[in-house]
């Protein structure tokens, strides 16, 4: 029997990413209904995809007739930040058993920013917490995407901007993981690898530098405390 406590804790923890991925979400769904994609569209990206900011990105790409070439290198590019996330996550979901699969595919930005600290509410199963929380989010973001959808295709909206909501939700998670945790070298290393790729690479090129260099230096850095223990 599931544990009902576990789903409510869960359900609490994810409060703060249902409004702003229902926000988000509809977003999207009123660019993809502008861009001539219907309901259908913005909700199988949504269950299937699940990205964020590819998703925002792959309407230009769909819109644009983008080769697969094309599109497999920008998806690298846009999420490869996921490459640090999953090794400071690999001990955390190392004993989610079947529930794995779906938490690594549903670990967005958000979702990490709630669960990378490891910690679980007094009385709860830790696995099926986190599984919860990573599928209420998902279900957030599915809600604001059809509702945006639907939306779009009745009312008329001015588009110019909401691409930009993505960087102020990025800003949010950052600042939130930032005051929640003591372990400051996951936000210090990204802060400082983006900066230093920017400076050599310049603008255009060094997302993939910096993505590169993050995860080195966090698995060096996880090595080390391996050795420690």
């Amino acid at each position: 029997m599931v544990n009902t406590h576990t789903i409510r804790q869960a359900f609490h923890k994810s409060i703060p990413v249902m409004a702003g991925y229902m926000v988000l979400g509809a977003g999207f769904g009123i660019l993809m209904r502008n861009s001539g994609y219907g309901v259908l569209w913005a909700f199988s990206m949504s269950l299937f995809i699940y990205a964020g900011s590819l998703q925002y990105v792959g309407i230009g790409l769909l819109a644009g007739g983008a080769s697969i070439l094309t599109t497999a290198f920008t998806t690298f590019m846009v999420n490869a930040r996921h490459l640090f996330y999953s090794i400071s996550m690999i001990d955390t979901y190392k004993d989610a058993g079947k529930c794995k699969p779906y938490m690594i595919f549903g670990l967005t930005d958000e979702t990490y920013s709630l669960l990378c600290d490891g910690t679980v509410p007094e009385g709860v199963e830790p696995d099926l917490y986190r599984l919860f929380v990573t599928l209420f989010d998902q279900c957030y973001w599915v809600t604001g995407t059809v509702i945006g959808s639907l939306l779009g295709a009745v009312l008329p909206f001015s588009t110019a901007g909401i691409e930009f909501s993505m960087t102020a939700l990025f800003v949010a998670s950052f600042t939130e993981q930032w005051i929640t945790t003591n372990d400051h070298i996951p936000a210090l290393t990204g802060l400082i690898s983006t900066l230093l790729c920017l400076v050599v690479f310049g603008r255009d090129n060094f997302l993939i530098p910096a993505m590169l260099l993050i995860t080195l230096v966090l698995t060096l850095v996880r090595s080390r405390e391996e050795r420690i223990i």
